[in-house]
């Protein structure tokens, strides 16, 4: 089938690697284009193949996940980049969000995530283990409950509604569509809550939106 979605994947686990393959190529909407075990061979493969999405893991022989992400984005490269981890680590997760990289699975669920992560990234969207998600956004949940103010509060109407649908994974330009407003309107959105949240980069905005979905509506 000439439509369907190219995946590599990255995993120096012959048998974890070999399981996710499965999985993806018993979906008839994906192929699989390449594979490697190992980080230095999976760049180069991936600059020479240009497959839709490349399924890393983060820890390889050679350069991780994370450091392929990173050469790519340099190149400008458009593969769409998942991400895979064994780690409910912030950090790993923050520097995954600041390169640009779409979708974040946690091993251990990822058997039941990977196609629903390939769907989400193909179409432009964001997408993060529920797991790993509920775990990360703990211990922010804490602190704010000890505030006096929920930092929501200083958000306008209008922003609210920008922010519950960056919740939602839409794209500014879809959110511009959705609220019958303009792209450049939208951007500006997203510009005054990042001020008023003390946010620097869009990325932190996913994050932030995931943990108050509830409170946005």
């Amino acid at each position: 089938m000439s439509d369907q979605i190219s995946v590599y994947i990255a995993d120096d686990h012959p048998i974890v690697r070999q399981g996710f393959i499965r999985i993806i190529e018993d979906d008839p909407r994906f192929r699989i284009i390449g594979q490697s075990g190992k980080g230095d061979d999976a760049l180069n493969q991936i600059r020479a193949l240009n497959p839709r999405i490349a399924v890393l893991d983060v820890n390889m022989p050679g350069k991780t996940g994370l450091e392929i992400a990173k050469a790519l984005r340099e190149e400008d490269h458009p593969t769409i980049i998942v991400i895979l981890t064994m780690y409910k680590d912030q950090e790993f997760f923050d520097e995954a969000m600041n390169l640009g990289i779409m979708g974040y699975l946690l091993k251990e669920s990822a058997v039941n995530d990977l196609l629903n992560c390939l769907n989400s990234v193909h179409a432009g969207n964001h997408y993060i283990s529920p797991t790993i998600s509920g775990y990360l956004i703990r211990p922010r949940k804490k602190k704010e409950e000890n505030k006096d103010e929920n930092p929501i509060h200083s958000l306008t109407d209008s922003e609210k509604r920008v922010l519950r649908l960056i919740g939602r994974n839409m794209t500014s330009k879809e959110i511009a569509e959705e609220l019958y407003i303009s792209y450049r309107t939208v951007q500006n959105h997203r510009f005054n809550i990042c001020q008023k949240l003390g946010f620097k980069g869009h990325n932190k905005l996913l994050q932030f939106a995931l943990e108050h979905k509830s409170e946005l509506g």
